[in-house]
């Protein structure tokens, strides 16, 4: 029994029945909360292991930017270097060396993710690293790159444009439509 106990424990297993402290349990984070707290989280411990650590209230562009780069190494996206013979094919017919990194999207939604949580935490919209424009040029080289790699250039998705459609009871008729009385001319 007591094994048991301290296996749970150790899982991390979370069993709803048992509630230690009698107090009202919060509702489960969205996966969303789940990912920015974690993400937060992860930051805050890449600036605590610097040398010298980091604060939070000294954290600067530079240090995000070390940290995006610092998470390529744990990327899944393989991205071809302009010397292999697959740059630029989009679906390689063969394994090669080129490095894995993160991403492009991962980084984007990671950064959205770091600056909303920068702001819950009570930083100014205006001394937010992770809103700075190095960031976004990063974010930028690092689409392009991926894309060129790849073969398949990024195109942003255009909004589609949504059109009003005149209401047949509208007594008024609308700035492109001319009364009945110009048209017979």
């Amino acid at each position: 029994m007591s094994g048991d106990i301290a296996r749970d424990s150790a899982e991390g297993s979370s069993r709803s029945s048992v509630n230690h402290h009698n107090q009202p349990q919060s509702p489960p984070l969205s996966r969303y909360e789940s990912q920015k707290r974690r993400d937060w989280n992860t930051f805050g411990q890449y600036l605590k292991n610097q040398r010298p650590p980091v604060a939070l209230s000294q954290c600067n562009c530079n240090h995000v930017l070390e940290f995006l780069r610092y998470l390529d190494q744990f990327g899944k996206t393989k991205v071809h270097l302009h010397g292999c013979v697959f740059f630029g094919q989009p679906d390689p017919p063969a394994p090669c060396t080129c490095p894995l990194r993160q991403a492009w999207g991962s980084l984007d939604a990671l950064i959205g993710r770091l600056r909303a949580a920068y702001d819950e935490h009570g930083g100014s919209p205006e001394t937010n690293p992770f809103g700075n424009g190095a960031i976004r040029v990063y974010l930028r080289e690092v689409r392009d790159c991926q894309a060129k790699a790849r073969g398949i250039p990024y195109r942003k998705k255009k909004k589609k444009k949504t059109q009003i459609k005149p209401n047949v009871d509208d007594p008024m008729p609308s700035s492109n439509q001319q009364p009945s009385s110009q048209l017979a001319t």
